[in-house]
């Protein structure tokens, strides 16, 4: 659960994206193409995407209050569901707007060679990113492939931030396919449809990473081998004599845990508190990642 530099991902996405809008906004509006027109507008939409996870971010970061005794961590599911609803209707849809109105208006593209040269530095700076968010998910995926980490993963952030690297690096492979072939064949309806194509995956990938994200902004627990984890752990604690609930709660990178356990016979209830106290402590240790722990002695569920 812990390990990730989901901030430093981010950074990586930021710093690709902004140079690759550029670069798509001058070649569109030179060459006339459909394809690098939603191409930039994607980029752009990432852009802002990613400055609204570091926004996220910092906010989660804040310290518990009275309105909010178990902190703010939860902010970062919210603002990763607002990227996701922006990746649908600004990436997405307009994405699909600009490829069937060139479908129906279509135009000669102008300079195919600076497109494809953009594209292709496109490519290559996305495959960065790209590479930078992989070895940030590579430290918490575990022996997971990538598809079951993204299913059950905790992280938000990271969750946005993949979908939108593989989004935007399959993107551009249909772009730079799309503008290759409307030049070979001198027919813009291929740009056209690259276009459509890119709208299509951007909807795609949003509706995946807004279903992955809901889920824990309604609540989710531990992911299941750690909450083994977990109950074995407790399970093996000196003082503990059966475990009989254990609760779990992700608060965005923290997690508070509620544990109801049949304590060991103690000489007294100072002895118990100190067992419980002791279990408490041993717990914190092992998983540093739980900052709010309840913990009840009981002798039945």
């Amino acid at each position: 659960m812990a390990g990730a530099n989901s901030t430093k991902a981010v950074l990586y996405a930021l710093g690709a994206n902004g140079a690759i809008a550029v670069s798509k906004y001058v070649a569109a509006a030179i060459t006339g193409s459909g394809s690098m027109l939603a191409e930039a507008v994607h980029s752009t939409a990432d852009c802002g995407n990613q400055a609204l996870l570091l926004f996220g971010l910092k906010r989660a970061k804040r310290p518990p209050s009275d309105d909010y005794p178990l902190g703010y961590g939860k902010e970062i599911y919210f603002w990763s569901f607002i990227v996701a609803i922006m990746l649908f209707s600004v990436g997405g849809l307009f994405s699909l707007y600009e490829g069937w109105h060139k479908l129906n208006h279509p135009e000669p593209l102008s300079y195919p060679l600076l497109a494809l040269g953009v594209l292709l530095f496109g490519i290559v700076a996305e495959s960065f990113s790209t590479w930078g968010c992989l070895r940030e998910v590579n430290k918490v995926r575990g022996s997971r492939t990538v598809w079951q980490w993204f299913r059950t993963s905790r992280h938000a952030e990271l969750v946005v931030i993949l979908g939108e690297d593989i989004a935007a690096l399959l993107g551009l492979t249909f772009a730079f396919v799309a503008v290759l072939l409307a030049w070979v064949t001198g027919n813009p309806m291929w740009d056209a449809v690259g276009g459509i194509a890119i709208g299509v995956l951007l909807i795609v990938v949003a509706v995946l990473v807004g279903v992955e994200v809901k889920q824990l902004l309604v609540g989710q627990g531990v992911e299941a081998p750690i909450r083994e984890e977990m109950m074995a752990f407790l399970a093996a604690q000196p003082g503990v004599e059966k475990v009989l609930k254990l609760l779990t709660l992700h608060m965005g990178a923290d997690v508070m845990v509620a544990v109801k356990a049949r304590m060991r016979p103690q000489a007294g209830a100072d002895a118990l508190v100190e067992a419980v106290n002791r279990t408490e402590a041993a717990f914190a240790g092992r998983f540093p990642q739980v900052q709010w722990i309840f913990f009840e002695p009981d002798v039945a569920d």
